[in-house]
Protein backbone atom coordinates (compact mmCIF):
# COMPACT_ATOMS: atom_id res chain seq x y z
CA UNK A 1 0.00 0.00 0.00
CA UNK A 2 1.34 3.43 -0.96
CA UNK A 3 2.03 5.64 2.02
CA UNK A 4 0.84 9.20 1.61
CA UNK A 5 -0.26 11.98 3.93
CA UNK A 6 -0.72 15.75 4.03
CA UNK A 7 -0.02 18.31 6.71
CA UNK A 8 -1.46 21.79 7.03
CA UNK A 9 0.82 24.65 8.01
CA UNK A 10 0.51 28.40 8.58
CA UNK A 11 -2.08 30.20 6.47
CA UNK A 12 -3.53 26.91 5.29
CA UNK A 13 -0.45 25.97 3.23
CA UNK A 14 -0.39 22.25 2.59
CA UNK A 15 2.43 19.81 2.00
CA UNK A 16 1.69 16.39 0.54
CA UNK A 17 4.22 13.68 1.38
CA UNK A 18 4.24 10.69 -0.96
CA UNK A 19 6.35 7.54 -0.77
CA UNK A 20 7.36 5.90 -4.06
CA UNK A 21 8.95 2.49 -4.37
CA UNK A 22 12.02 3.04 -6.53
CA UNK A 23 13.99 5.42 -8.69
CA UNK A 24 11.99 4.55 -11.80
CA UNK A 25 8.71 5.41 -10.09
CA UNK A 26 10.33 8.56 -8.72
CA UNK A 27 11.45 9.62 -12.20
CA UNK A 28 7.92 9.00 -13.54
CA UNK A 29 6.45 11.20 -10.79
CA UNK A 30 8.88 14.02 -11.54
CA UNK A 31 8.21 13.83 -15.30
CA UNK A 32 4.59 14.82 -14.66
CA UNK A 33 5.81 18.40 -14.06
CA UNK A 34 6.93 18.54 -17.70
CA UNK A 35 9.39 21.27 -18.72
CA UNK A 36 8.68 24.25 -16.45
CA UNK A 37 11.07 23.11 -13.72
CA UNK A 38 14.45 24.00 -12.28
CA UNK A 39 16.44 21.30 -10.46
CA UNK A 40 18.97 21.83 -7.69
CA UNK A 41 21.41 18.93 -7.14
CA UNK A 42 24.71 18.40 -5.45
CA UNK A 43 27.49 16.19 -6.79
CA UNK A 44 26.17 13.17 -4.90
CA UNK A 45 22.48 13.38 -5.74
CA UNK A 46 23.16 14.17 -9.41
CA UNK A 47 24.58 10.66 -9.80
CA UNK A 48 21.25 9.07 -8.88
CA UNK A 49 19.64 10.00 -12.21
CA UNK A 50 20.67 8.53 -15.54
CA UNK A 51 20.78 12.02 -17.05
CA UNK A 52 20.73 15.51 -15.58
CA UNK A 53 17.85 17.77 -16.67
CA UNK A 54 18.94 20.69 -18.82
CA UNK A 55 17.42 23.28 -16.49
CA UNK A 56 19.43 22.54 -13.37
CA UNK A 57 22.44 23.36 -11.27
CA UNK A 58 24.86 20.93 -9.60
CA UNK A 59 26.57 22.29 -6.51
CA UNK A 60 29.50 20.94 -4.47
CA UNK A 61 28.46 18.64 -1.62
CA UNK A 62 28.75 19.37 2.08
CA UNK A 63 27.64 21.71 4.85
CA UNK A 64 30.53 24.10 4.13
CA UNK A 65 28.74 25.00 0.88
CA UNK A 66 25.48 25.94 2.60
CA UNK A 67 26.16 29.63 2.24
CA UNK A 68 25.11 32.84 0.55
CA UNK A 69 27.45 32.18 -2.38
CA UNK A 70 25.64 28.95 -3.24
CA UNK A 71 22.29 30.68 -2.84
CA UNK A 72 23.36 33.33 -5.35
CA UNK A 73 24.47 30.62 -7.77
CA UNK A 74 21.07 28.90 -7.59
CA UNK A 75 19.15 32.11 -8.22
CA UNK A 76 21.53 33.22 -10.98
CA UNK A 77 21.31 29.88 -12.80
CA UNK A 78 17.51 29.80 -12.45
CA UNK A 79 17.36 33.26 -14.03
CA UNK A 80 19.64 32.24 -16.91
CA UNK A 81 17.40 29.20 -17.54
CA UNK A 82 14.41 31.50 -18.00
CA UNK A 83 12.67 30.40 -14.81
CA UNK A 84 9.57 32.40 -13.87
CA UNK A 85 7.32 32.66 -10.83
CA UNK A 86 5.30 29.64 -12.00
CA UNK A 87 8.46 27.53 -12.39
CA UNK A 88 8.72 24.60 -10.01
CA UNK A 89 12.02 24.45 -8.12
CA UNK A 90 12.94 20.84 -7.33
CA UNK A 91 15.46 20.31 -4.57
CA UNK A 92 16.93 16.86 -5.18
CA UNK A 93 19.40 15.78 -2.52
CA UNK A 94 20.19 15.88 1.17
CA UNK A 95 19.39 18.48 3.80
CA UNK A 96 21.86 21.07 2.55
CA UNK A 97 20.42 21.00 -0.97
CA UNK A 98 16.78 20.90 0.12
CA UNK A 99 17.29 23.78 2.57
CA UNK A 100 19.00 25.94 -0.04
CA UNK A 101 16.63 25.04 -2.89
CA UNK A 102 13.69 25.90 -0.66
CA UNK A 103 15.22 29.21 0.39
CA UNK A 104 15.97 30.11 -3.22
CA UNK A 105 12.43 29.16 -4.23
CA UNK A 106 10.97 31.33 -1.47
CA UNK A 107 13.00 34.34 -2.66
CA UNK A 108 12.85 33.89 -6.42
CA UNK A 109 10.38 36.43 -7.82
CA UNK A 110 8.83 36.48 -4.33
CA UNK A 111 8.01 32.80 -4.38
CA UNK A 112 8.13 29.98 -6.92
CA UNK A 113 6.60 26.52 -6.70
CA UNK A 114 8.57 23.95 -4.72
CA UNK A 115 8.98 20.18 -4.62
CA UNK A 116 11.58 18.45 -2.46
CA UNK A 117 13.08 15.03 -3.17
CA UNK A 118 15.13 14.05 -0.10
CA UNK A 119 17.76 11.43 -0.92
CA UNK A 120 19.36 10.98 2.51
CA UNK A 121 17.79 9.60 5.66
CA UNK A 122 18.53 12.84 7.51
CA UNK A 123 16.69 14.92 4.95
CA UNK A 124 13.76 12.51 4.74
CA UNK A 125 13.01 12.72 8.46
CA UNK A 126 14.13 16.30 9.08
CA UNK A 127 14.74 18.98 6.44
CA UNK A 128 12.15 17.96 3.86
CA UNK A 129 9.01 18.65 5.90
CA UNK A 130 7.99 21.67 7.93
CA UNK A 131 8.84 24.65 5.76
CA UNK A 132 12.11 25.76 7.30
CA UNK A 133 14.64 27.01 4.75
CA UNK A 134 18.10 28.32 5.54
CA UNK A 135 21.76 28.89 4.88
CA UNK A 136 24.58 29.13 7.43
CA UNK A 137 26.02 32.59 7.98
CA UNK A 138 29.10 33.95 9.78
CA UNK A 139 29.66 30.71 11.67
CA UNK A 140 26.03 30.38 12.77
CA UNK A 141 24.05 27.36 11.56
CA UNK A 142 20.81 28.16 9.68
CA UNK A 143 20.93 31.82 10.72
CA UNK A 144 19.43 33.18 7.47
CA UNK A 145 16.20 31.63 6.27
CA UNK A 146 12.45 31.71 5.78
CA UNK A 147 9.38 29.58 6.39
CA UNK A 148 8.35 28.24 2.99
CA UNK A 149 6.72 24.80 2.88
CA UNK A 150 7.11 22.61 -0.19
CA UNK A 151 3.88 21.81 -1.95
CA UNK A 152 5.07 18.25 -2.37
CA UNK A 153 7.70 15.95 -0.92
CA UNK A 154 8.56 12.75 -2.80
CA UNK A 155 10.38 10.04 -0.86
CA UNK A 156 11.95 6.87 -2.19
CA UNK A 157 13.87 4.94 0.46
CA UNK A 158 15.64 3.15 -2.42
CA UNK A 159 18.07 6.09 -2.43
CA UNK A 160 19.22 5.07 1.05
CA UNK A 161 20.99 2.04 -0.46
CA UNK A 162 23.60 4.44 -1.88
CA UNK A 163 24.51 6.03 1.47
CA UNK A 164 27.74 5.18 3.22
CA UNK A 165 27.58 4.08 6.84
CA UNK A 166 28.41 7.49 8.26
CA UNK A 167 25.67 9.24 6.29
CA UNK A 168 23.13 6.59 7.25
CA UNK A 169 24.00 6.97 10.93
CA UNK A 170 23.70 10.72 10.50
CA UNK A 171 20.03 10.31 9.58
CA UNK A 172 19.36 7.76 12.29
CA UNK A 173 20.41 10.36 14.84
CA UNK A 174 17.30 12.39 14.01
CA UNK A 175 15.11 9.27 13.98
CA UNK A 176 16.29 8.34 17.47
CA UNK A 177 15.64 11.92 18.60
CA UNK A 178 12.05 11.62 17.39
CA UNK A 179 11.70 8.43 19.46
CA UNK A 180 12.14 10.50 22.64
CA UNK A 181 9.36 12.85 21.49
CA UNK A 182 6.78 10.13 20.82
CA UNK A 183 4.07 10.47 23.45
CA UNK A 184 3.03 6.80 23.39
CA UNK A 185 6.62 5.52 23.19
CA UNK A 186 5.83 3.50 20.07
CA UNK A 187 8.77 4.70 17.98
CA UNK A 188 11.13 4.24 20.94
CA UNK A 189 9.99 0.62 21.33
CA UNK A 190 10.10 0.00 17.58
CA UNK A 191 13.71 1.16 17.37
CA UNK A 192 14.64 -0.90 20.41
CA UNK A 193 12.99 -4.07 19.08
CA UNK A 194 14.20 -3.81 15.46
CA UNK A 195 17.75 -2.54 15.84
CA UNK A 196 19.45 -5.24 13.75
CA UNK A 197 16.94 -5.08 10.90
CA UNK A 198 17.12 -1.28 10.77
CA UNK A 199 20.90 -1.32 10.76
CA UNK A 200 20.67 -3.91 7.97
CA UNK A 201 18.61 -1.36 5.97
CA UNK A 202 15.68 -3.65 5.20
CA UNK A 203 13.71 -1.77 2.54
CA UNK A 204 10.10 -2.00 3.77
CA UNK A 205 11.20 -1.57 7.36
CA UNK A 206 13.13 1.60 6.49
CA UNK A 207 10.06 3.06 4.84
CA UNK A 208 8.13 2.39 8.05
CA UNK A 209 10.89 4.04 10.10
CA UNK A 210 10.83 7.16 7.90
CA UNK A 211 7.03 7.30 7.87
CA UNK A 212 6.69 6.90 11.66
CA UNK A 213 9.48 9.39 12.33
CA UNK A 214 7.87 11.97 10.05
CA UNK A 215 4.50 11.52 11.70
CA UNK A 216 6.10 12.39 15.06
CA UNK A 217 7.65 15.51 13.59
CA UNK A 218 4.41 16.55 11.90
CA UNK A 219 2.43 16.23 15.14
CA UNK A 220 4.58 19.02 16.60
CA UNK A 221 4.73 21.14 13.44
CA UNK A 222 0.98 21.27 12.81
CA UNK A 223 0.35 22.58 16.34
CA UNK A 224 2.94 25.35 15.93
CA UNK A 225 3.86 25.91 12.25
CA UNK A 226 5.88 29.10 12.77
CA UNK A 227 7.41 28.11 16.11
CA UNK A 228 5.53 30.84 18.00
CA UNK A 229 4.05 28.72 20.81
CA UNK A 230 7.14 26.83 21.88
CA UNK A 231 5.69 23.48 20.74
CA UNK A 232 7.70 23.18 17.54
CA UNK A 233 10.82 24.14 19.47
CA UNK A 234 10.64 20.74 21.17
CA UNK A 235 11.84 19.21 17.90
CA UNK A 236 15.18 20.84 18.73
CA UNK A 237 15.83 18.24 21.43
CA UNK A 238 19.61 17.83 21.49
CA UNK A 239 20.14 20.50 18.84
CA UNK A 240 21.40 23.34 21.03
CA UNK A 241 24.29 21.16 22.18
CA UNK A 242 24.67 19.67 18.69
CA UNK A 243 24.84 22.92 16.72
CA UNK A 244 27.49 24.30 19.05
CA UNK A 245 29.58 21.15 18.63
CA UNK A 246 29.18 21.21 14.85
CA UNK A 247 30.16 24.88 14.64
CA UNK A 248 33.12 24.44 16.99
CA UNK A 249 34.44 21.57 14.87
CA UNK A 250 33.89 23.35 11.55
CA UNK A 251 31.15 20.85 10.62
CA UNK A 252 33.67 17.99 10.56
CA UNK A 253 31.15 15.98 12.62
CA UNK A 254 27.87 14.96 10.97
CA UNK A 255 24.66 16.65 12.07
CA UNK A 256 22.93 13.42 13.09
CA UNK A 257 25.85 12.21 15.18
CA UNK A 258 26.00 15.61 16.86
CA UNK A 259 22.24 15.47 17.53
CA UNK A 260 22.51 12.00 19.08
CA UNK A 261 25.32 13.30 21.31
CA UNK A 262 23.21 16.36 22.12
CA UNK A 263 20.22 14.18 23.07
CA UNK A 264 22.54 12.36 25.47
CA UNK A 265 23.51 15.68 27.01
CA UNK A 266 19.84 16.69 27.27
CA UNK A 267 19.01 13.40 28.99
CA UNK A 268 21.80 13.96 31.50
CA UNK A 269 20.73 17.56 32.07
CA UNK A 270 17.15 16.41 32.65
CA UNK A 271 18.36 13.84 35.15
CA UNK A 272 20.48 16.44 36.96
CA UNK A 273 17.48 18.81 37.05
CA UNK A 274 15.47 15.92 38.58
CA UNK A 275 12.82 16.12 35.87
CA UNK A 276 13.75 12.69 34.49
CA UNK A 277 13.99 9.61 36.68
CA UNK A 278 16.98 7.28 36.67
CA UNK A 279 15.21 4.47 34.82
CA UNK A 280 14.17 6.71 31.90
CA UNK A 281 17.62 8.32 31.82
CA UNK A 282 19.45 4.99 31.64
CA UNK A 283 16.97 3.53 29.15
CA UNK A 284 17.46 6.55 26.88
CA UNK A 285 21.23 6.37 27.01
CA UNK A 286 21.03 2.63 26.32
CA UNK A 287 19.06 3.20 23.10
CA UNK A 288 21.62 5.75 21.88
CA UNK A 289 24.49 3.42 22.70
CA UNK A 290 22.75 0.42 21.07
CA UNK A 291 22.82 2.34 17.79
CA UNK A 292 26.51 3.07 18.18
CA UNK A 293 26.45 6.72 19.25
CA UNK A 294 29.20 7.91 21.57
CA UNK A 295 27.25 9.61 24.34
CA UNK A 296 30.28 9.63 26.65
CA UNK A 297 32.28 12.03 24.46
CA UNK A 298 33.40 15.30 26.05
CA UNK A 299 35.27 18.24 24.56
CA UNK A 300 38.68 19.29 25.84
CA UNK A 301 38.76 22.14 28.40
CA UNK A 302 40.69 24.28 25.91
CA UNK A 303 37.72 24.07 23.49
CA UNK A 304 35.16 25.44 25.95
CA UNK A 305 35.53 29.05 24.79
CA UNK A 306 34.75 28.04 21.18
CA UNK A 307 31.79 25.95 22.31
CA UNK A 308 30.42 28.74 24.49
CA UNK A 309 30.80 31.24 21.64
CA UNK A 310 28.85 28.93 19.31
CA UNK A 311 26.11 28.58 21.92
CA UNK A 312 25.78 32.36 21.95
CA UNK A 313 24.87 32.32 18.27
CA UNK A 314 22.06 29.81 18.75
CA UNK A 315 18.99 31.09 16.94
CA UNK A 316 16.70 29.75 19.69
CA UNK A 317 18.00 32.39 22.10
CA UNK A 318 15.19 34.34 23.76
CA UNK A 319 15.47 37.26 26.15
CA UNK A 320 19.24 36.95 26.05
CA UNK A 321 19.16 33.33 27.23
CA UNK A 322 19.64 30.08 25.34
CA UNK A 323 16.89 27.63 26.20
CA UNK A 324 17.49 23.90 26.04
CA UNK A 325 14.90 21.20 25.32
CA UNK A 326 14.78 18.85 28.31
CA UNK A 327 12.56 15.90 29.16
CA UNK A 328 10.19 14.86 31.93
CA UNK A 329 9.70 11.52 30.19
CA UNK A 330 9.05 10.09 26.73
CA UNK A 331 6.98 12.59 24.77
CA UNK A 332 7.15 15.14 27.60
CA UNK A 333 9.62 17.84 26.52
CA UNK A 334 9.98 21.29 28.05
CA UNK A 335 12.21 24.35 27.57
CA UNK A 336 14.61 25.53 30.23
CA UNK A 337 17.76 27.65 30.48
CA UNK A 338 20.87 26.03 31.95
CA UNK A 339 23.54 27.95 33.81
CA UNK A 340 27.09 28.05 32.46
CA UNK A 341 28.46 25.77 35.16
CA UNK A 342 25.89 23.06 34.38
CA UNK A 343 26.47 23.22 30.62
CA UNK A 344 30.22 23.07 31.14
CA UNK A 345 29.87 20.01 33.38
CA UNK A 346 27.80 18.31 30.67
CA UNK A 347 30.14 18.89 27.72
CA UNK A 348 33.72 19.33 29.00
CA UNK A 349 35.85 16.40 30.07
CA UNK A 350 36.89 16.47 33.70
CA UNK A 351 40.49 17.19 34.59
Amino acid sequence: MERKFSLTLSGGAQTTVSFVKGLEELTDALSSYQDNVFYVFDENSARLLSSIPEKSIVLPSGEVNKNIGSLEKIIGKALSCGSARDTRFIGFGGGVICDMAALASSLYMRGAKLTLVPTTLLCMVDASVGGKTAIDYLGGKNLVGTFYPAQEVLISTATLETLDGKEFMCGLGEVVKHAFLTEDGSLFDFLKDNRDRIMGREGDLLEEVVYDSLRVKCSYIERDPLEKKGIRSFLNLGHTFAHALESMKGYAISHGEAVAWGVGRALEASYLMKSLDKSAYESGLSLLEDYGYDVSYRIEPSSWTLFESALGKDKKKSGGHVKFVLLEGLGKPYLSPLDEETVRSLVVESA
